[in-house]
């Protein structure tokens, strides 16, 4: 099966049925078939060949649905990019991966003119605001002017790149994520069989569409037929209005976004009564956060946990698995990311590659379809994430005895901050190109808004002179807001060291989460 199976098994079941629905536009299936066909023509039709790679980087909409759906039809794997990275890290993956036309959203034609001169591979823009500027190509005008392609151009394999998802990486440098054709559409009919979607369902894109967390939606509500519906950039109102509007069913929202919306003054002004299972994910959730979510929006909340690199469905709750009145062992499983999802083999794994114990403590690994082909460019690396046969997610989890999984803590060098990732050796390189500073180690404290807060512990060089306000500043102009610190800490005193030289972050860590259970948040 392909990506094109989905749209056109949709499409031959459910032609006149609302398939997207933003703002007041509304386009059937057999619409929105018609348009990703026209797209498709029209990218052709500006001299790109299959096989050459495009990209993306826009705010949610109907038409990031379509580009998604695209790279099928015109053969050209797609790059959704973050948002919110600065104009440099932008750069980088543009020229990493190849890209010959981008994509764009109005919103970002200032940070484009920050990078056009340095991606000289970008033949094409293609802005998708509907407006005509000189030396940009019109969405909506490509739509109009190009005859609907009749079918695929492009021989594809299931085994063949369609999406190229850059990722944050432990080296400083982001890595590009290969899915595959049979990466996407396994991990749609995973989620399908897991939490049991169907063609009565609304799904709101709320969460960014670049990101993994909400694109696999794109795939698994097309294939039972359901409508897409759609907010350009979270705010609680824009939320609250678009659930009462669509009458939406279904959605995916990081912690933070729901910690908004529980302490929204407006929300209970709201109907929400149409939602019946609010996932939850890209970050864990407190129990005492979710059971005040609870008490806004009823039980209809269940985690699911996952990452780029698996297409992103690992694990995932039911609602019937959910106690929130039960004894302690039932209570206990709120903090639970589920079990492993149809058609993937989850495992919790010791040093020697053992299964734990139930209690014991070690690093998930996982297998099936939807794991990557692997890094762009990148076979070390590749090498070392899928060692054994095995994704190894770098997160360290325990089990119980039904094999619920818990996570604790993560082996790899990372934070996650409003339910992004932050890698601490990027946020450091951007520290260290500061001529004040002589050591710097970064670490994530834990926060009430954002889950974790990123923080920066920083030895100044003798005589140096500067400011907590200064040195964030600096991050701002190297690398995404998200990433850069929170609050930076002086100290005149060399950092802990191991005996070979390595700073020891756990010691830095320990008084921030000292008497927690986990060393997440």
């Amino acid at each position: 099966m392909l990506l094109r199976d989905i749209l056109s098994h949709a499409v031959k079941l459910y032609p006149d049925k609302p398939a997207l629905a933003d703002g007041d536009g509304t386009f059937t299936y057999r619409q929105a078939d018609e348009r990703v066909r026209r797209l498709a023509a029209g990218l052709l039709n500006l001299g790109l060949k299959p096989g050459d790679h495009i990209a993306i980087l826009a705010n949610n909409s109907h038409r990031y649905w379509e580009t998604y759906f695209v790279a099928d039809i015109a053969g050209l794997p797609l790059a959704p990019l973050n948002i919110r990275l600065a104009a440099h890290e932008l750069e980088f993956i543009l020229n990493d991966g190849e890209i010959k036309a981008l994509l764009l959203g109005m919103e970002f034609l200032e940070i484009y003119q920050q990078f056009r001169e340095k991606t000289p591979g970008i033949e094409h823009v293609i802005l998708m605001s509907g407006e005509t500027r000189d030396g940009f190509v019109d969405y909506e005008r490509l739509i109009a002017e190009s005859d609907p392609l009749q079918g695929s151009v492009r021989e594809w394999s299931e085994d063949d790149l369609l999406n190229l998802c850059y990722t944050g990486g432990t080296t400083g440098l982001p890595k590009g994520v290969m899915l595959s054709q049979r990466n996407v559409v396994s991990n749609a009919i995973h989620a399908v069989v897991t939490f049991g979607f169907s063609d009565r369902d609304t799904w709101l894109h709320v969460a960014p569409m670049f990101h993994l967390a909400d694109a696999w939606a794109c795939y698994a509500i097309t294939m039972v037929g359901g409508t897409h519906s759609f907010v350009s950039a979270f705010t609680p109102q824009g939320t609250l209005e678009a659930i009462e509007r669509h009458r939406v069913t279904k959605t995916i929202l990081v912690p933070t976004m729901i910690n908004f919306l529980v302490n929204f003054p407006g929300t209970a002004k709201y109907n929400t009564t149409s939602l019946d299972l609010i996932l939850f994910g890209a970050s864990p959730m407190s129990t005492d956060r979710l059971l005040a979510a609870v008490r806004v929006f009823g039980p209809k909340f269940c985690q699911a946990y996952g990452m780029t690199e698996t297409s992103p469905l690992l694990t995932g709750m039911k609602l019937d698995w959910m106690c929130y009145d039960g004894n302690e062992n039932d209570m206990r499983r709120l903090s639970s990311c589920g079990r492993q999802v149809a058609g993937v083999d989850v495992r919790v794994v010791n040093e020697g590659g053992d299964d734990v114990k139930p209690g014991e403590v070690g690093e998930i690994i996982a297998r099936g379809p939807n794991v990557m082909k692997g890094y762009w460019k990148r076979p070390k690396e590749t090498a070392e994430a899928l060692q054994g046969g095995y994704m190894h997610t770098g997160d360290v989890a325990t089990i119980d005895q039904e094999n619920f999984i818990y996570i604790v803590d993560r082996a790899k060098d990372m934070i996650i901050s409003g339910g992004e990732n932050v890698y601490s050796v990027e946020v450091e390189n951007a520290l260290y190109e500061h001529p004040a500073v002589l050591e710097v180690a970064v670490i994530g404290v834990p926060d009430a808004n954002w889950g974790e807060a990123v923080l920066a512990v920083v030895v100044p060089k003798e005589g140096a002179n500067i400011t907590e306000h200064e040195l964030i500043e600096h991050c701002h102009g190297l690398i995404a807001g998200y990433k850069c610190p929170k609050s930076v800490i002086f100290q005149d005193t060399p950092l802990p060291k191991s005996g070979p030289g390595k700073i020891l972050k756990t010691e830095l860590r320990k008084p921030y989460w000292e008497g927690r259970e986990r060393k997440v948040n």
